[in-house]
């Protein structure tokens, strides 16, 4: 496809996305199906434009018009001269058609690239504009070692071929640096580390959520919105695959790919449970040294790898979410034994998602009282760097994570310790 026939794509592609509202992957995907003749390259340059023009659409003013977003996407995103993006606008018949002289004309806004209604939420979370524009930015690639499989110096060898270097906070986690705008993102999953199991995708963040679990080989652990399993894996390793995790999601959908991944990364301490087998929890009430509810959210900290969920984002879906994470929180109470632990994690930056949720926690269940998330982390497992970054970012009873203050993406951990 010439320069013009890609962004003609990426405008239909976004054009669906606003009007069905349903996640980009799903417009990239009904387009991909009807355009055979566009190759890997193509489709990256189409979902890299589109990723792009929405991390900013605000202040490139997509809300007044799909091709001026584009069309300052590639200026002030990739670098194009305005010779060249014309051009490819004007390409008959590949193009989406010429620039009028408004659209060349047009110049980025001083505008927040958030949902308006977001932005109070992001002020109470503090330092608003920084992390707007870090929540607006290309993220990383980071990587878990699977010390199952693998050493770290091991892993960070056979990962150097796609640039792979050590991450600052995690002692064994590597990063891949985001590639230049109009580039593609090294493709990690074809890399043979990965087809063995030395190596999983997972931000570095999320790493740091699964490390406050502490020193847990051979407990009693129950992950109760496994989902994927991405924090599952991480505790068997922890768990140097003794003791036991139970790994259950109200949505067995979610399930579905985690049998594949427990056997490629070699783990054999877990038990799936999946309510669609009929297997519940009733015997696990009371037992459990640790319970992680790795809460449903509204996802606000992934904003820089999701940016469209920004946007499809509304308050009676956040609403529902406060919901859900308030009965998961009551439900995963009765599972956790006397001097037991309750970690409770999401990926939003918001404190209505955090803060609000253990405060209304705490006050119909006496019991459980806050710990430092923090401290509870193994000492050799992160760098010295990273163990002195963390301990400036807890606050008020939890662990704040974010692209602005550590460089990953947002969680917020907040460990609590039911009274013996």
């Amino acid at each position: 496809m010439r320069d013009g026939g890609r962004i003609a794509a990426a405008k239909a592609v976004l054009d669906d996305f606003w009007s069905r509202r349903v996640p980009l992957k799903v417009a990239l995907a009904d387009w991909g199906r009807g355009a055979r003749y566009a190759g890997s390259k193509d489709r990256a340059f189409v979902s890299g434009l589109c990723l792009d023009a929405l991390r900013r659409w605000r202040s490139l003013r997509g809300e007044e018009s799909v091709r001026i977003a584009l069309r300052l996407t590639l200026e002030v995103e990739w670098g194009w001269t305005a010779e060249r993006v014309a051009a490819a606008f004007g390409d008959a018949p590949h193009g989406p058609g010429a620039l009028e002289d408004d659209e060349q004309a047009a110049v980025p806004l001083g505008m927040p690239d958030v949902p308006a209604w977001c932005l109070p939420l992001l002020e109470r979370a503090g330092n608003a504009a920084a992390e707007v524009a870090a929540l607006s930015a290309r993220a990383p690639v980071d990587l878990r070692v699977n010390t199952l499989k693998a050493t770290s110096e091991q892993a960070a060898k056979a990962c150097a071929t796609i640039g792979a270097q050590p991450a600052p906070i995690v002692a064994a986690a590597l990063r891949v640096p985001a590639p230049p705008a109009a580039e593609r993102a090294p493709a990690v999953t074809v890399i043979p580390a990965y087809g063995r199991g030395w190596v999983e995708v997972q931000d570095e963040g999320s790493q740091i959520a699964g490390l406050c679990a502490g020193q847990v080989a051979g407990a009693q652990v129950l992950d109760l919105c496994a989902g994927g399993g991405g924090k599952t894996l991480e505790l068997a390793a922890l768990m140097e695959n003794k003791g036991q995790i139970f790994a259950y999601d109200a949505d067995p959908r979610r399930l579905a790919p985690i049998h594949e991944r427990l056997r490629r990364a070699g783990v054999r301490n877990v038990q799936v449970r999946s309510p669609a087998a009929g297997e519940g929890l009733d015997d696990l009430e009371g037992r459990m040294d640790l319970v992680l509810v790795d809460a449903p959210c509204s996802g606000s900290g992934t904003w820089r790898r999701r940016p469209d969920t920004k946007w499809r984002l509304t308050e009676a879906q956040l609403a529902e979410r406060i919901a859900e994470q308030d009965q998961v929180l009551a439900q995963a109470a009765h599972y956790v034994k006397p001097g037991g632990v309750l970690l409770y994690v999401t990926c939003s930056v918001f404190r209505e998602e955090n803060d609000d949720r253990i405060d209304a926690f705490l006050a119909g269940y006496p019991a459980f009282e806050r710990e430092s998330a923090a401290a509870a982390i193994p000492a050799d497992k992160l760098t010295a760097a990273g163990r002195q970054r963390l301990s400036q970012l807890e606050s008020d009873g939890a662990l704040r994570l974010s692209p602005a203050n550590s460089g990953t993406d947002g969680f917020t951990i907040t460990r609590l310790r039911r009274a013996p």
